[in-house]
Protein backbone atom coordinates (compact mmCIF):
# COMPACT_ATOMS: atom_id res chain seq x y z
CA UNK A 1 0.00 0.00 0.00
CA UNK A 2 2.81 2.35 0.88
CA UNK A 3 4.55 1.52 -2.42
CA UNK A 4 1.38 2.28 -4.36
CA UNK A 5 1.04 5.66 -2.68
CA UNK A 6 4.67 6.42 -3.44
CA UNK A 7 4.12 5.64 -7.10
CA UNK A 8 1.11 7.95 -7.19
CA UNK A 9 3.23 10.73 -5.74
CA UNK A 10 6.14 10.24 -8.12
CA UNK A 11 4.51 9.49 -11.48
CA UNK A 12 2.52 12.76 -12.00
CA UNK A 13 5.52 15.08 -11.44
CA UNK A 14 7.67 12.78 -13.60
CA UNK A 15 5.17 12.91 -16.46
CA UNK A 16 4.83 16.67 -16.13
CA UNK A 17 8.61 17.09 -16.16
CA UNK A 18 8.89 14.84 -19.24
CA UNK A 19 6.20 16.83 -21.03
CA UNK A 20 7.96 20.17 -20.49
CA UNK A 21 11.30 18.75 -21.58
CA UNK A 22 9.74 17.34 -24.77
CA UNK A 23 7.89 20.49 -25.69
CA UNK A 24 10.80 22.81 -24.95
CA UNK A 25 13.17 20.66 -26.99
CA UNK A 26 10.94 20.53 -30.06
CA UNK A 27 11.68 22.80 -33.00
CA UNK A 28 9.26 25.71 -33.60
CA UNK A 29 6.90 25.29 -36.52
CA UNK A 30 8.27 26.95 -39.66
CA UNK A 31 6.21 28.67 -42.31
CA UNK A 32 6.26 26.92 -45.68
CA UNK A 33 6.71 29.37 -48.56
CA UNK A 34 5.83 28.16 -52.07
CA UNK A 35 7.58 29.66 -55.12
CA UNK A 36 6.21 32.20 -57.59
CA UNK A 37 6.19 32.43 -61.38
CA UNK A 38 9.83 33.52 -61.17
CA UNK A 39 10.76 29.91 -60.30
CA UNK A 40 9.37 28.38 -63.50
CA UNK A 41 11.76 27.03 -66.16
CA UNK A 42 12.43 29.06 -69.28
CA UNK A 43 10.85 26.31 -71.38
CA UNK A 44 7.40 27.43 -70.21
CA UNK A 45 8.12 30.91 -71.60
CA UNK A 46 5.81 32.63 -69.15
CA UNK A 47 7.21 35.93 -70.47
CA UNK A 48 4.98 35.54 -73.53
CA UNK A 49 1.86 36.00 -71.43
CA UNK A 50 3.08 37.81 -68.29
CA UNK A 51 6.66 39.12 -68.45
CA UNK A 52 8.24 40.08 -65.15
CA UNK A 53 9.19 43.45 -66.65
CA UNK A 54 5.65 44.19 -67.83
CA UNK A 55 5.89 47.49 -65.94
CA UNK A 56 8.89 49.69 -65.33
CA UNK A 57 10.32 50.11 -61.84
CA UNK A 58 10.10 46.44 -60.88
CA UNK A 59 11.55 45.20 -57.59
CA UNK A 60 10.84 42.75 -54.80
CA UNK A 61 10.91 42.87 -51.03
CA UNK A 62 10.95 40.10 -48.44
CA UNK A 63 8.02 40.64 -46.08
CA UNK A 64 6.88 38.45 -43.19
CA UNK A 65 5.09 35.94 -45.46
CA UNK A 66 7.45 35.74 -48.41
CA UNK A 67 8.87 37.78 -51.28
CA UNK A 68 6.49 40.33 -52.80
CA UNK A 69 6.88 41.56 -56.36
CA UNK A 70 5.96 45.18 -57.04
CA UNK A 71 6.39 47.91 -59.62
CA UNK A 72 6.43 51.69 -59.15
CA UNK A 73 5.91 53.85 -62.23
CA UNK A 74 5.20 57.48 -62.99
CA UNK A 75 6.80 60.73 -61.80
CA UNK A 76 8.22 60.70 -58.27
CA UNK A 77 6.29 63.81 -57.30
CA UNK A 78 2.98 62.52 -58.66
CA UNK A 79 -0.13 61.79 -56.62
CA UNK A 80 0.36 58.32 -55.14
CA UNK A 81 -2.09 55.59 -56.21
CA UNK A 82 -2.06 51.88 -55.30
CA UNK A 83 -3.70 49.33 -57.62
CA UNK A 84 -4.91 46.06 -56.05
CA UNK A 85 -5.86 43.11 -58.29
CA UNK A 86 -8.39 40.35 -57.70
CA UNK A 87 -8.70 36.66 -56.86
CA UNK A 88 -6.95 34.68 -59.61
CA UNK A 89 -5.40 37.13 -62.08
CA UNK A 90 -2.20 38.93 -61.00
CA UNK A 91 -1.23 42.50 -61.87
CA UNK A 92 -1.44 41.93 -65.61
CA UNK A 93 -5.04 43.17 -65.31
CA UNK A 94 -3.52 46.65 -64.98
CA UNK A 95 -1.25 46.35 -68.01
CA UNK A 96 -2.94 49.29 -69.75
CA UNK A 97 -4.43 51.26 -66.85
CA UNK A 98 -1.22 51.55 -64.80
CA UNK A 99 0.92 53.09 -67.60
CA UNK A 100 -2.00 55.35 -68.56
CA UNK A 101 -2.27 56.67 -65.00
CA UNK A 102 1.51 57.16 -64.89
CA UNK A 103 1.38 59.12 -68.15
CA UNK A 104 -1.26 61.35 -66.54
CA UNK A 105 1.20 62.28 -63.80
CA UNK A 106 0.33 59.76 -61.09
CA UNK A 107 2.87 57.78 -59.06
CA UNK A 108 1.50 54.25 -59.37
CA UNK A 109 2.21 51.22 -57.21
CA UNK A 110 1.28 47.82 -58.67
CA UNK A 111 1.99 44.56 -56.86
CA UNK A 112 1.11 40.87 -56.92
CA UNK A 113 -0.85 39.57 -53.95
CA UNK A 114 0.48 36.65 -51.94
CA UNK A 115 0.11 33.41 -53.90
CA UNK A 116 -0.27 35.08 -57.29
CA UNK A 117 2.07 35.96 -60.13
CA UNK A 118 5.60 36.82 -59.07
CA UNK A 119 4.85 36.97 -55.34
CA UNK A 120 5.52 33.90 -53.22
CA UNK A 121 2.73 31.85 -51.63
CA UNK A 122 2.81 31.25 -47.88
CA UNK A 123 1.11 28.10 -46.65
CA UNK A 124 -1.31 29.88 -44.36
CA UNK A 125 -4.86 31.18 -44.09
CA UNK A 126 -5.58 33.78 -46.76
CA UNK A 127 -7.82 35.99 -44.69
CA UNK A 128 -8.44 39.72 -44.82
CA UNK A 129 -5.65 40.54 -42.39
CA UNK A 130 -3.03 38.76 -44.51
CA UNK A 131 -3.81 41.01 -47.47
CA UNK A 132 -4.20 44.30 -45.61
CA UNK A 133 -0.97 43.72 -43.68
CA UNK A 134 0.83 42.92 -46.93
CA UNK A 135 -0.14 46.30 -48.36
CA UNK A 136 0.61 48.20 -45.15
CA UNK A 137 4.11 46.68 -44.94
CA UNK A 138 4.74 47.31 -48.63
CA UNK A 139 3.82 50.99 -48.24
CA UNK A 140 6.07 51.18 -45.19
CA UNK A 141 8.92 49.66 -47.22
CA UNK A 142 8.41 52.32 -49.90
CA UNK A 143 8.02 55.03 -47.24
CA UNK A 144 4.64 56.00 -48.59
CA UNK A 145 2.81 57.79 -45.79
CA UNK A 146 -0.52 57.89 -47.63
CA UNK A 147 -1.97 56.95 -51.01
CA UNK A 148 -5.22 56.82 -52.95
CA UNK A 149 -6.47 53.29 -53.59
CA UNK A 150 -8.02 51.41 -56.51
CA UNK A 151 -9.22 47.86 -55.99
CA UNK A 152 -10.50 45.47 -58.65
CA UNK A 153 -12.87 42.59 -57.76
CA UNK A 154 -11.43 40.92 -54.65
CA UNK A 155 -9.02 43.83 -54.60
CA UNK A 156 -12.05 46.01 -53.94
CA UNK A 157 -12.70 43.99 -50.81
CA UNK A 158 -9.08 44.36 -49.76
CA UNK A 159 -9.31 48.13 -50.29
CA UNK A 160 -12.52 48.31 -48.25
CA UNK A 161 -10.89 46.45 -45.37
CA UNK A 162 -7.71 48.52 -45.68
CA UNK A 163 -9.61 51.80 -45.41
CA UNK A 164 -11.30 50.45 -42.28
CA UNK A 165 -8.12 49.08 -40.66
CA UNK A 166 -5.54 51.67 -41.78
CA UNK A 167 -7.42 54.93 -42.47
CA UNK A 168 -4.33 57.03 -41.71
CA UNK A 169 -2.58 55.45 -44.73
CA UNK A 170 -5.40 56.29 -47.17
CA UNK A 171 -5.95 59.57 -49.01
CA UNK A 172 -9.44 60.94 -49.59
CA UNK A 173 -10.07 59.24 -52.96
CA UNK A 174 -10.96 55.53 -53.24
CA UNK A 175 -11.96 53.64 -56.43
CA UNK A 176 -13.71 50.26 -56.43
CA UNK A 177 -14.02 48.42 -59.76
CA UNK A 178 -16.50 45.52 -59.77
CA UNK A 179 -15.85 45.16 -56.03
CA UNK A 180 -16.28 41.95 -54.10
CA UNK A 181 -16.35 41.94 -50.33
CA UNK A 182 -20.04 41.47 -49.62
CA UNK A 183 -20.79 38.59 -52.01
CA UNK A 184 -23.31 36.01 -50.76
CA UNK A 185 -22.30 32.36 -50.86
CA UNK A 186 -25.33 31.57 -53.02
CA UNK A 187 -23.95 33.81 -55.77
CA UNK A 188 -20.69 31.91 -55.97
CA UNK A 189 -20.76 29.41 -58.79
CA UNK A 190 -20.99 25.72 -57.93
CA UNK A 191 -17.56 25.26 -59.46
CA UNK A 192 -16.10 27.98 -57.24
CA UNK A 193 -17.67 26.53 -54.11
CA UNK A 194 -16.50 23.04 -55.05
CA UNK A 195 -12.93 24.09 -55.81
CA UNK A 196 -12.69 25.96 -52.51
CA UNK A 197 -13.37 22.84 -50.46
CA UNK A 198 -10.46 21.27 -48.59
CA UNK A 199 -11.26 17.81 -50.02
CA UNK A 200 -11.08 18.96 -53.62
CA UNK A 201 -7.91 20.87 -52.88
CA UNK A 202 -6.33 17.69 -51.48
CA UNK A 203 -7.30 15.79 -54.64
CA UNK A 204 -6.04 18.63 -56.84
CA UNK A 205 -2.65 18.44 -55.12
CA UNK A 206 -2.17 14.77 -56.05
CA UNK A 207 0.48 13.94 -58.65
CA UNK A 208 -1.87 12.54 -61.37
CA UNK A 209 -4.14 15.60 -61.24
CA UNK A 210 -1.22 18.05 -61.28
CA UNK A 211 0.37 16.17 -64.19
CA UNK A 212 -2.88 16.43 -66.12
CA UNK A 213 -3.14 20.14 -65.33
CA UNK A 214 0.38 20.70 -66.58
CA UNK A 215 -0.45 18.90 -69.81
CA UNK A 216 -3.59 21.00 -70.14
CA UNK A 217 -1.67 24.23 -69.51
CA UNK A 218 0.79 23.36 -72.30
CA UNK A 219 -1.86 22.19 -74.74
CA UNK A 220 -1.96 24.40 -77.88
CA UNK A 221 -5.75 24.13 -77.97
CA UNK A 222 -6.04 25.98 -74.67
CA UNK A 223 -3.37 28.65 -75.25
CA UNK A 224 -5.33 31.15 -77.34
CA UNK A 225 -6.45 33.29 -74.40
CA UNK A 226 -3.33 34.58 -72.60
CA UNK A 227 -5.27 35.49 -69.46
CA UNK A 228 -6.77 32.03 -69.14
CA UNK A 229 -3.32 30.63 -69.82
CA UNK A 230 -1.86 32.58 -66.90
CA UNK A 231 -4.42 31.05 -64.56
CA UNK A 232 -3.75 27.56 -65.94
CA UNK A 233 0.02 27.95 -65.60
CA UNK A 234 -0.28 29.13 -62.01
CA UNK A 235 -2.70 26.33 -61.20
CA UNK A 236 -0.57 23.63 -62.81
CA UNK A 237 2.94 24.68 -61.82
CA UNK A 238 2.69 26.70 -58.60
CA UNK A 239 1.82 24.49 -55.62
CA UNK A 240 0.67 27.46 -53.55
CA UNK A 241 -1.73 28.96 -56.09
CA UNK A 242 -4.78 26.69 -55.72
CA UNK A 243 -4.67 26.68 -51.90
CA UNK A 244 -4.37 30.48 -51.96
CA UNK A 245 -7.51 30.76 -54.09
CA UNK A 246 -9.44 28.23 -52.05
CA UNK A 247 -8.52 29.86 -48.75
CA UNK A 248 -9.34 33.32 -50.12
CA UNK A 249 -12.82 32.11 -51.04
CA UNK A 250 -13.37 30.43 -47.68
CA UNK A 251 -11.71 32.97 -45.38
CA UNK A 252 -10.74 36.02 -47.39
CA UNK A 253 -12.04 39.36 -48.67
CA UNK A 254 -14.68 37.96 -51.02
CA UNK A 255 -17.47 38.34 -48.48
CA UNK A 256 -18.25 39.36 -44.93
CA UNK A 257 -16.89 42.92 -45.20
CA UNK A 258 -20.15 44.77 -44.58
CA UNK A 259 -18.73 46.38 -41.45
CA UNK A 260 -15.65 47.55 -43.36
CA UNK A 261 -17.62 49.36 -46.06
CA UNK A 262 -19.90 50.91 -43.42
CA UNK A 263 -16.88 51.98 -41.33
CA UNK A 264 -16.66 55.59 -40.10
CA UNK A 265 -13.40 55.73 -42.07
CA UNK A 266 -15.54 56.06 -45.24
CA UNK A 267 -17.44 59.06 -43.84
CA UNK A 268 -14.76 61.51 -45.01
CA UNK A 269 -13.78 59.83 -48.25
CA UNK A 270 -14.93 60.18 -51.82
CA UNK A 271 -15.66 56.80 -53.36
CA UNK A 272 -16.08 55.97 -57.05
CA UNK A 273 -17.61 52.59 -57.91
CA UNK A 274 -17.30 51.34 -61.50
CA UNK A 275 -19.22 48.17 -62.33
CA UNK A 276 -20.43 46.34 -65.43
CA UNK A 277 -24.17 45.77 -65.52
CA UNK A 278 -23.65 42.29 -67.05
CA UNK A 279 -21.02 41.15 -64.59
CA UNK A 280 -21.57 37.47 -63.80
CA UNK A 281 -18.59 37.06 -61.51
CA UNK A 282 -19.59 39.81 -59.08
CA UNK A 283 -23.17 40.68 -60.07
CA UNK A 284 -24.06 44.36 -60.41
CA UNK A 285 -26.36 44.18 -57.39
CA UNK A 286 -23.27 44.16 -55.17
CA UNK A 287 -22.17 47.53 -56.51
CA UNK A 288 -25.48 48.91 -55.23
CA UNK A 289 -24.97 47.14 -51.92
CA UNK A 290 -21.49 48.58 -51.45
CA UNK A 291 -22.78 52.03 -52.41
CA UNK A 292 -25.49 51.69 -49.78
CA UNK A 293 -23.03 50.67 -47.07
CA UNK A 294 -20.62 53.50 -47.86
CA UNK A 295 -23.50 55.94 -48.17
CA UNK A 296 -24.77 54.83 -44.77
CA UNK A 297 -21.38 55.57 -43.22
CA UNK A 298 -21.38 59.00 -44.82
CA UNK A 299 -24.91 59.73 -43.62
CA UNK A 300 -23.86 58.78 -40.10
CA UNK A 301 -20.91 61.14 -40.48
CA UNK A 302 -23.19 63.99 -41.52
CA UNK A 303 -25.41 63.39 -38.51
CA UNK A 304 -22.35 63.40 -36.28
CA UNK A 305 -21.21 66.72 -37.71
CA UNK A 306 -24.63 68.18 -37.01
CA UNK A 307 -24.37 67.03 -33.41
CA UNK A 308 -20.91 68.58 -33.24
CA UNK A 309 -22.33 71.94 -34.34
CA UNK A 310 -24.78 71.67 -31.45
CA UNK A 311 -21.92 71.27 -29.00
CA UNK A 312 -21.96 67.49 -28.75
CA UNK A 313 -18.51 66.38 -27.60
CA UNK A 314 -18.82 63.19 -29.66
CA UNK A 315 -18.83 65.12 -32.91
CA UNK A 316 -16.08 65.27 -35.51
CA UNK A 317 -13.41 67.90 -35.46
CA UNK A 318 -14.20 71.25 -37.05
CA UNK A 319 -13.29 71.51 -40.73
CA UNK A 320 -13.68 67.82 -41.55
CA UNK A 321 -15.57 67.50 -44.79
CA UNK A 322 -17.98 64.67 -45.45
CA UNK A 323 -17.44 62.21 -48.26
CA UNK A 324 -19.42 61.24 -51.34
CA UNK A 325 -20.10 58.03 -53.22
CA UNK A 326 -20.83 57.68 -56.92
CA UNK A 327 -21.71 54.59 -58.96
CA UNK A 328 -20.79 54.49 -62.65
CA UNK A 329 -22.65 51.83 -64.63
CA UNK A 330 -20.78 50.23 -67.51
CA UNK A 331 -23.83 49.26 -69.53
CA UNK A 332 -23.72 45.77 -71.01
CA UNK A 333 -20.19 45.12 -69.73
CA UNK A 334 -18.96 42.18 -67.69
CA UNK A 335 -16.28 41.59 -65.08
CA UNK A 336 -13.39 42.34 -67.46
CA UNK A 337 -13.90 46.10 -67.71
CA UNK A 338 -10.43 46.82 -66.32
CA UNK A 339 -8.85 45.36 -69.46
CA UNK A 340 -11.61 45.44 -72.05
CA UNK A 341 -12.69 49.01 -71.31
CA UNK A 342 -9.42 50.31 -69.90
CA UNK A 343 -9.56 53.66 -71.73
CA UNK A 344 -12.99 54.50 -70.31
CA UNK A 345 -12.01 53.27 -66.85
CA UNK A 346 -8.82 55.35 -66.96
CA UNK A 347 -10.75 58.45 -68.04
CA UNK A 348 -13.21 58.05 -65.20
CA UNK A 349 -10.48 57.45 -62.64
CA UNK A 350 -8.34 60.40 -63.76
CA UNK A 351 -11.32 62.75 -63.68
CA UNK A 352 -12.24 61.46 -60.23
CA UNK A 353 -8.74 61.81 -58.79
CA UNK A 354 -8.30 65.27 -60.31
CA UNK A 355 -11.72 66.53 -59.17
CA UNK A 356 -12.51 68.48 -56.03
CA UNK A 357 -14.85 65.74 -54.78
CA UNK A 358 -16.41 62.49 -55.89
CA UNK A 359 -19.11 64.09 -58.02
Amino acid sequence: MALFQLILLIIPPFLLFTYFIATSASEPTTLTIHPSLASLPASLDIAKVYPEDLFEGGAEVLLSYGKVKYWVLGPEDGQKVVLVHGLSMPSIVFKDVAPALASNGFRVLVYDLYGRGYTEAPQTTYDVNLYTTQLALLMQHLRWDRASLLGMSMGGGIVGAFVHQFPWLVERKVVLVCPAGVVDTKDLSRTTRLLSSSTIQWIASSYPVRAYMRWLANSPSTSDDPLAQIVRIQSAHLPGFNPALASSIRHGPIRGLHSSFSSPAFAQRDVLIVHGTKDRTVPFVYAKRVRGLVGGAQEAGRNERERAKSGDKLGLEDGQKGGSVRLVKMEGKGHGVMMEEWEEVTRRVVEFFDGEDGE
